[in-house]
């Protein structure tokens, strides 16, 4: 009960912050965000936000988010959702109406505000197919664990009897997350989810192991998500010319079977092919990579992750992920990427050291950084090292050599992968496989974090701060504090005017 409450007022803290019930026009979560449609992005306190205990930072973006952490942000959502629903049930009605030339006007307003940032075509493109592989993550994870523990089991020689279940648990999502990913599609584009599901379906269906294309037998499953990503998206474009030319009293009969008639037709006898021959070159060139420039690969991959994700432009490595784990039960790339976050972390706390007299960076610090052991790097990013700019470099620095590191042994031989894509820094060692053993997976994994800590820190202690950075950050937000409570490593006299909360430039 005491967690509940915990929520429910994290979430009424929340609220009225962000313009209360009335402001809110949708309510979506995924791993560690709320995300939230707002009518009037004015009304919203982001100072206010940032000081509720649980709130680690705030992003805007086509949405606005707060930064919640994993476990978290799925509680405090329902909780959230009841109070709005409560607040608009208790809402009296407006004294006035606005005219029709008024609500026209504010709502282009608005709808001209939510698009302005970030709304690309190639990124609004992104963001579809985030939508649709994000809401697979908890179920790439349960399971991924699962198998994990059914591979240490059998390896060990334990539970003989109970194995063959594990591995039915394990097992069964992946065979069919062709279905799930063509539900989302159709869905996300606009179409019937159950005829985007219906069409990904044949390409799971072991009876086509009975068709022949392009001169050869069809192999069940071949095409993989990427095939069901391409079936949906034709089933979308079918329905919706169907529903412009069929009578509407014969669509309910006419519609749905000429979809999945001529997408699944297109699907056995042209993208399961061809989305086969993507699929196997993804994976013989991600072989390649590491196997041939491990710790180059290594390095850019890691490098340059934290920009990828301030642009939003790693979503589009999601279906490349998904696809190597259909193949080959890992993605080698997510523990390479991974390394960012380590870079982060030590990047944060070469601040908490260079900045002694900074209350305020020191606190946000110690309060993030658990969170980004785990993983979750937002916290740490928007409220420590890209605000001071310098250090977001040096954290890129990190995770360049953390990835150096663990694509090194890739190239020589010594896969590590991920059974499941989300999960980050320490949240990731339940979800680790590789060619030799978990010992030596782990281990390899453990030393590319202890790396990007080391580097992290490193670069960022002795080249993260100038000293006029330094002279505007290294002064006390506390106005009753004393200014020499601590020493200063880079004596340089601070203005008496230097704030702690504008970026500083590189």
């Amino acid at each position: 009960m005491a967690t509940e409450d915990k929520n429910r007022a994290t979430a009424a803290a929340i609220l009225p912050l962000v313009g209360g019930a009335a402001n809110v026009s949708s309510i979506s979560h995924c791993m560690t965000r709320l995300r939230l449609g707002l009518h009037d992005r004015s009304l919203v306190q982001d100072e206010a936000l940032k000081a509720v205990p649980a709130v680690m930072g705030v992003v805007e973006d086509d949405t606005y988010q707060i930064v919640l952490g994993p476990g978290t942000v799925a509680r405090v959502t329902p909780e959230f959702e009841k109070l709005v629903e409560e607040g608009r049930a208790e809402a009296p009605a407006p004294a006035a109406p606005l005219t029709a030339e008024e609500l026209a006007a504010q709502g282009a307003e608005m709808k001209a505000a939510r698009k302005a940032r970030n709304a690309t075509p190639f990124k609004l493109f992104l963001r579809r197919i985030a939508n649709i592989f994000v809401p697979l993550i908890p179920a790439l994870i349960g399971c991924g664990i699962i198998a994990g523990l059914n591979g240490l089991l059998v390896n060990l020689g334990w539970l003989p009897s109970v194995t063959p279940a594990l591995a039915a648990m394990a097992s069964g999502f992946m065979a069919l997350i062709a279905v799930f990913v063509g539900f989302n599609t159709a869905k996300e584009f606009g179409g019937t989810p159950i005829l985007g599901g219906a069409v990904a379906a044949i390409i799971v269906f072991p009876g086509v192991a009975n068709i022949e294309a392009f001169g050869q037998k069809l192999s069940p499953g071949q095409g993989g998500v990427l095939g069901a990503l391409g079936a949906a998206v034709l089933a979308v474009y079918v329905e919706k010319w169907c529903r412009r030319w069929v009578p509407e009293a014969l669509d309910v009969l006419v519609t749905p079977t000429l979809t999945v008639l001529i997408s699944g037709l297109v699907t056995i006898f042209g993208l399961m092919y061809v989305a086969g021959e993507i699929s196997t070159a993804i994976g013989t060139f991600a072989d390649w990579l590491l196997s041939n420039g491990g710790a180059g690969a290594g390095l850019v991959l890691g490098g340059f992750f934290l920009p990828l994700v301030m642009l939003g432009l790693h979503q589009a490595l999601i279906p490349i992920h998904t696809t190597l784990i259909e193949q080959q039960g890992y993605t080698v790339l997510l523990p390479i990427l991974a390394m960012a976050g380590a870079g982060q972390v030590g990047a944060a706390i070469a601040v908490f050291f260079r900045l002694p007299r900074n209350e305020s960076i020191r606190r946000t610090i110690k309060s993030a950084l658990p969170a980004g052991f785990l993983g979750v790097g937002e916290p740490l990013i928007y409220g420590v090292s890209l605000p001071l700019g310098r250090p977001f470099v040096t954290a890129c620095v990190g995770g360049a050599f953390g990835g150096a590191f663990v694509g090194f042994f890739n190239q020589l031989g010594d896969a590590v992968g991920s059974t499941a894509i989300g999960p980050s820094g320490w949240a990731l060692f339940p979800l680790l496989d590789g060619n030799h053993g978990l010992g030596a997976t782990v281990a390899i994994y453990a030393g590319g974090l202890l790396v990007g800590y080391l580097a992290g820190f490193v670069a960022t202690y002795f080249f993260g701060f100038s000293k006029d950075l330094l002279a505007e950050f290294n002064v006390s937000q506390d106005p009753t504090a004393t200014p020499a409570t601590a020493p200063d490593p880079d004596p340089a006299p601070a203005p008496a005017s230097a704030t702690a909360k504008e970026p500083a430039a590189l």
